[in-house]
């Protein structure tokens, strides 16, 4: 169907779906990190994470709070260690289970700092904005460019491992890095 619309006379197809029929309140985040690089071993750990998000209204402000705390924990995870990998051979999943997959602890998490700026919307319901997935998708890029000022080197790919910063401090290509989970 999609290669039949890139010839179609009448164009590609395009659609567009709202879960709601409010308008959409825009939301403004942005996340600071601090890291410690071993270059012996390519580890990183988050020593300090800040972000600021302007959440408009909190209507209930202790689950605003822990919806950032919890969207940061995410993109942390992402940016560190969440990998799904797969045999190259067969197709199948080769870290399958909460023992090989490896999502981040609390002992890995360095405390949240949260700062919430408080500008109504509009569109909003009673001045509120989104606050549970923003949080989420600055940590990758936080992280990255933390690494970046710590050690020189620019890593483009996730997870940010331990095997691919190693990698690029010794001037390999990130396709020399081997992942093995057993």
């Amino acid at each position: 169907l999609a290669r039949m619309s890139l010839t179609s006379r009448s164009g590609p197809i395009v659609g567009s779906a709202s879960l709601s029929s409010m308008p959409y309140a825009p939301v403004f985040s942005t996340q600071g990190a601090e890291v410690l690089v071993d270059k012996k071993t390519g580890q990183v750990r988050v020593t300090r994470f800040v972000q600021a998000q302007d959440i408009g209204v909190a209507i209930n402000p202790m689950a605003v709070e822990g919806q950032l705390e919890g969207g940061a924990v995410q993109g942390i995870g992402r940016a560190l260690t969440e990998e799904v990998l797969f045999d190259g051979q067969t197709g199948a999943v080769r870290n399958p289970s909460l023992s090989t997959y490896l999502m981040p602890l609390a002992v890995d998490m360095p405390a949240i700092e949260n700062i919430l700026v408080g500008v109504p919307s509009e569109d909003g319901p009673f001045g509120a904005r989104a606050v549970a997935e923003p949080p989420g998708f600055g940590p990758p890029a936080a992280i990255a460019n933390a690494i970046y000022d710590a050690v020189g080197v620019r890593i483009k790919e996730l997870p940010l491992s331990a095997e691919r910063v190693l990698a690029a401090l010794q001037g390999r290509a990130a396709g020399e890095v081997s992942i093995d989970v057993e």
